[in-house]
């Protein structure tokens, strides 16, 4: 279950929120009684609970974390010109396949593949604002500014179409029922109507861009994206497509290039993207350079060092990040490297994740029987009496866990094994290659990373481990000084 609060995902047996705390019972709108999770009638009056009401109103599907955001941005109540990206998304051909279903039903059938949507559009921070039966708009960059919204898009309608598809499988298999759904993208200028404050999200954008967003929904093929050259160009390199030809539009005079997206690419930040047109060379970090390789040879003689690169945006520090792994990997050092996000503080070891990924060569295309066979040899050859780290290591990569024990485990020790798991697989990695663990964008950092790093550096025994955070000084950030100082650059791993 999701915490109104904070936006974390719980089980359906918690109470309380894991990550802030905040009650989940739910609250009867008649007669404001609390009632446990998944009751969809008040024990008090035998009223209908919100949680049971399907898609009434924008107001009540638009998570409550996101809805704060909105009411806070002064300029999303005003209304105003922006540049956004608009996405459409909906079931193909409902019609037939609803037509001769009873309508309770043909919602059963429906409803999930709408939650999935909206799910995705919700993880990367965009905002549904019409649900239209089969399908849902939405938008990126409006109400809530985000400088990426193109890439957010992307990566919504890329989640979309996974999470549907995997929906749709279960689906066909019991009840030989094929479901998919088709999604169009495009960015460009669109005037938002205001928002009330009473949280009613039913506004609309109003420009071309958001016509030429529709036809692209209705241009795609079931189970394909379509995207414009103008989404396409803010989002090159973080995600692959194919070139669709230029298109004609109906209501546009000039053909329209479309692109139809196939997958997340190998960029994941702004100085990749313009790695591949080349680097000027990098000049005046001499005396931070140091510093760095400094800090690497300490914890080279099994003195860990936990370093800090703090700056405002834009004066280089992810270049200087960047220059600096390039170093490590010509000293046969083991370089781990992982981001936070900003649309990930909702998600627990977002970075943990990543990391990971990057340690076992789990690529995007890998399916979970994949996944489950890289991380479960590399573990075993490297240490047999690490195989009990394999039900947390899995279960944290999203990997089914074929093991009782572990499914009967609390939530409270699923977290400590977790965190106990990643640190005894990095110490034992480190005992036989020194590791550089990069976490950038540290201000983005969820708690249960920060948790980790926290363990991490509280390790008496750690061995050649050197970690290094980049964060920005104008970004509100949950670490403590006591962690990452701009006063300190570094300072040794286990207290030292």
């Amino acid at each position: 279950m999701r915490c109104p609060e904070c936006g974390h995902e719980n089980t359906v047996a918690m109470k309380f929120c894991g990550e802030c705390g905040t009650r989940l019972a739910d609250l009867c709108p008649e007669c404001g009684s609390a009632n446990v999770p998944a009751r969809k009638f008040c024990g008090e009056c035998g009223g209908r609970l919100e949680s049971a009401r399907k898609f009434p109103s924008t107001d009540t599907y638009t998570p409550k974390y996101l809805a704060k955001k909105i009411l806070a941005s002064k300029t999303a109540l005003e209304g105003e010109r922006k540049q956004v990206t608009i996405l459409f998304a909906d079931l193909k051909s409902s019609m037939e396949l609803l037509a001769d279903r009873d309508p309770e039903e043909a919602r059963k059938l429906l409803d999930p593949v709408l939650e999935r949507m909206m799910n995705a559009v919700h993880h990367y921070e965009g905002t549904v604002n019409q649900v239209m039966g089969d399908g849902i708009m939405a938008l990126f960059g409006a109400p809530l500014a985000h400088e990426d919204h193109a890439i957010r898009a992307c990566y919504s309608a890329l989640m979309m179409q996974e999470s549907v598809k995997q929906y749709a499988a279960g689906i066909f298999g019991s009840q030989g029922v094929a479901l998919h759904i088709r999604v169009g993208l495009n960015t460009g200028e669109v005037v938002v109507c205001a928002i009330g404050s009473d949280l009613h999200m039913d506004y609309s954008a109003i420009g071309q861009a958001t016509h030429v967003g529709a036809r692209m929904e209705q241009l795609a093929d079931p189970g394909t994206i379509l995207v414009t050259r103008a989404t396409f160009n803010l989002a090159e390199g973080y995600v692959e497509a194919k070139s669709r030809g230029p298109v004609l539009v109906k209501g546009l005079v000039e053909p329209v290039e479309v692109f139809e997206l196939t997958c997340r690419g190998p960029v994941r930040s702004r100085l990749q993207a313009a790695a591949v047109r080349g680097l000027t060379p990098l000049t005046g970090r001499e005396s931070e350079m140091d510093q760095l390789r400094r800090a690497l040879e300490r914890a080279g003689l099994g003195h860990g060092q936990v370093v800090s690169v703090v700056g405002d945006p834009g004066v280089g520090k992810s270049r200087l990040c960047s220059e600096f792994i390039q170093y490590v990997q010509t000293q046969r050092w083991l370089s781990l490297e992982s981001r936070a996000a900003s649309y990930g503080k909702a998600t627990p070891y977002l970075p943990v994740i990543d990391l990971l990924k990057g340690y076992f060569q789990i690529e995007s295309r890998d399916d979970t029987h994949s996944m489950c066979e890289k991380v479960t040899t590399k573990i075993l050859s490297l240490d047999r009496e690490l195989e009990s780290l394999l039900p947390p290591l899995l279960s944290l990569l999203d990997v089914p866990v074929n093991n009782p024990a572990w499914e009967q485990h609390s939530p409270t020790l699923r977290r400590r094994l977790t965190l106990d798991g990643v640190k005894r697989l990095l110490l034992r990695v480190s005992h036989v290659q020194p590791i550089l663990v990069l976490v950038e964008d540290l201000h983005w950092i969820d708690t249960e990373t920060q948790a980790l790093i926290d363990n991490l550096i509280e390790e008496p025994s750690c061995g050649p481990i050197a970690v290094v955070g980049e964060l920005s000084t104008r970004i509100p950030s949950q670490l403590g000084q006591q962690n990452v100082s701009p006063a300190r650059p570094h300072r040794p791993l286990g207290g030292g």
